[in-house]
């Protein structure tokens, strides 16, 4: 028999997390832990050991994207972390991602969206659509925005950016409430390790194939839609993204097409092989 999914649940918000447990446990998935913030949900996995970790970004001591990178140590029977926002193109979301979360969840997505995610990172596939990750590496890796050398730091022009949810950097945290949470753009976009300085990689160890199947995959095709346009069988096509995965060193799908973009593989305007296919439902796994 299999072993009931264990889900760690990490969000500020007491609504947010009975919702949840709620709607987890009525589909057969325990909810092993609770927390309120970053920290207290670090120790909860250490304590606990869930498969999966839902994670909200926003919270206070520690945020989720700290937290994430605490989780993510590349230790063996880690759980996987699905990020809670409330904006999809958000910068702390697509820090999460470099950092190593398979992928992220809109906080209004219903329940059937919300038991097939955590049913689906469980078994080690990515949830956010390349086609979702490419809007987000779009906005803050080739939306004016530079990765500063040495300090692991995010600069956009004028010394701060305001993103589409209202958030201001450069000194604090400031959300759509007007509060701000005290903690420097150094500590949150990499100077501590991880995040997008992770992912900047050689891309030499790629085969011609390999390159061309990243280049590809990055502009949102699916696996059967790559074996389409290559003409391969979409086994071979899976034999390939995995190889791709392991000589770089990337968790999933999702950091392969942020590699691809922050590498120069693929620029930011790159659209013309994921224009006619149709749009994925935001937070929702690609077929």
């Amino acid at each position: 028999m299999t072993e009931p999914l264990r889900v760690l649940l990490a969000d500020d918000q007491t609504l947010v997390r009975t919702g949840f447990r709620l709607i987890l446990g009525a589909d057969g998935i325990d909810v092993v832990a609770e927390a309120t913030d970053g920290t207290e949900a670090v120790e909860a996995v250490r304590r606990t050991r869930p498969d999966v970790v839902l994670m909200d970004v926003r919270m206070p001591r520690m945020d989720g994207l700290e937290a994430t990178r605490r989780i993510l140590t590349g230790a063996p029977g880690e759980p996987r972390v699905i990020i809670l926002t409330t904006f999809d193109l958000d910068r702390y979301v697509y820090a999460a991602l470099t950092a190593g979360a398979s992928g992220f969840l809109l906080k209004d997505v219903t329940p059937e969206q919300l038991t097939a995610a955590v049913r689906t990172v469980r078994t080690g596939d990515a949830l956010l659509a390349p086609a979702i990750t490419r809007r987000l590496v779009q906005r803050f890796a080739g939306g004016g925005q530079r990765y500063g050398a040495g300090g692991g730091q995010w600069y956009g022009a004028g010394g701060g950016q305001r993103d589409g949810g209202g958030h201001r950097d450069g000194g604090g945290h400031r959300d759509g409430g007007g509060q701000r949470d005290g903690a420097t753009e150094e500590g949150r976009y990499g100077a501590q390790g991880g995040g997008t300085a992770a992912l900047h990689r050689d891309l030499a160890p790629l085969t011609p194939r390999e390159l061309e199947v990243l280049g590809l995959l990055a502009r949102g095709l699916s696996n059967a839609e790559l074996a389409g346009r290559l003409h391969l069988a979409e086994a071979t096509v899976k034999t390939h993204v995995a190889r791709i995965l392991a000589k770089l060193g990337l968790r999933d799908r999702v950091q392969a097409v942020i590699v691809a973009y922050e590498t120069g593989l693929v620029s930011a305007g790159a659209h013309e092989a994921a224009a006619s296919a149709p749009e994925p439902v935001r937070g929702w796994p690609a077929p």
